[in-house]
């Protein structure tokens, strides 16, 4: 393992980290170490890394932000991959009434809006205030009402162990907060279409942009750690409606709580376990399906292995680390297509605003 952390270290001209607490690096702030923690320094250097993990057949995830992310108390039994702010240069270009704007993956959403607004793009607002970073606007499609990032993206660079590669967006089946990546990949940048405005368009962008923020500020437990949220909203209704109707507002097992704030977040009150986040969900969902008839759909990613092990229904968006060509690791393929689960050969992600 030694001369494998050398290699590493090498291909990766960034962080290397063996027994790597994950907790602190997730907005709920639950969660194992992963075996592994590496950092490259630029897409070649994920190239390499990826190429070197596939050679000794480590398997790999890729972690953004943290949010929307339930990490098991038992960590991750692999690598976990994560893209600094500074990992790829920034791109801009003309295209008539538009600009394309390519950024790194690992670049917070917020300087893809600050980019956007130093080039007078506008139709952006609706990113203001959801966290994380451009690779998981993309993977998750993320999104509010007013837009989501597939009214932007025009493509995606991966990393794979073979090389670096572009993808047209027609290609990602882009749906409600749906992406498909090729499985095994890491997405390394994104190209994006922004229109441009005048003055007054800016002035009313940085407006809604603002109202949106504090909306999201008076109406979610932004304050505390918190798993942002658990659910999908079904359709013509919300996930936090059902959960507060039926009546598990405020409900705690061990440090987590479903939040008294807004039922479909569940928040750390200090102290919380994976498996307290994780009983929570399962209390939600089955309290709501027996009241309601409505199987709420997870949104939260459950990343790695968990004690105790999943609840049956909630082993289909199970995700573990893998190698290109091998099983995800998503459950049973039976059961995923009987609940509606994407191609557990897939990249797919989900995340709700």
């Amino acid at each position: 393992m030694s001369a494998m952390l050398a290699d590493l270290r090498r291909a990766a001209r960034g962080e290397v980290l063996e027994q790597v607490p994950l907790a602190p690096r997730t907005s709920v702030r639950v969660g194992g170490p992963a075996r592994m923690l590496l950092k490259p320094a630029d897409p070649k250097a994920l190239v390499d890394v990826l190429g070197l993990l596939a050679g000794a057949a480590v398997p790999w995830l890729a972690l953004g932000g943290g949010a929307n992310t339930i990490v098991g108390d038992l960590g991750v039994d692999g690598a976990v991959i994560r893209l600094g702010q500074d990992f790829a240069s920034e791109e801009v270009e003309e295209a008539g009434d538009h600009v394309v704007l390519t950024l790194g993956a690992g670049a917070p959403i917020a300087r893809f809006l600050s980019l956007a607004k130093e080039q007078r793009g506008i139709g952006v607002a609706w990113a203001a205030g959801i966290p994380g970073t451009v690779g998981g606007l993309v993977a998750m499609n993320a999104g509010t009402p007013a837009g989501c990032m597939a009214d932007h993206l025009a493509a995606v660079e991966v990393a794979e162990p073979g090389g670096l590669r572009w993808i047209d967006a027609n290609a990602l089946r882009l749906a409600y907060r749906h992406c498909e990546l090729p499985h095994g990949s890491v997405l390394s940048r994104a190209r994006c279409l922004v229109r441009r405005g005048s003055e007054a368009d800016l002035l009313e962008q940085q407006r809604v942009a603002k109202a949106d923020v504090d909306r999201r500020r008076a109406t979610q437990p932004l304050t505390q750690p918190n798993s942002g949220s658990v659910f999908v909203n079904p359709p013509g209704d919300f996930a936090g409606r059902l959960i507060e109707q039926a009546g598990l507002k405020g409900t705690a097992q061990g440090g987590a709580q479903i939040s008294e704030r807004h039922a479909n977040f569940i928040v750390n009150l200090g102290g919380a376990r994976a498996a307290d986040v994780v009983a929570l969900i399962a209390l939600a969902r089955r309290t709501v399906l027996a009241a309601t008839g409505i199987a709420l759909t997870p949104e939260v990613r459950l990343v790695g292995d968990f004690d105790p092990a999943l609840p049956a229904e909630l082993q289909p968006y199970q995700v573990r680390p893998s190698l290109p060509g091998s099983s995800s690791g998503s459950g049973s393929g039976s059961m995923a297509q009987q609940l509606g689960v994407p191609d557990p050969t897939k990249s797919v992600l989900r995340v709700q605003a």
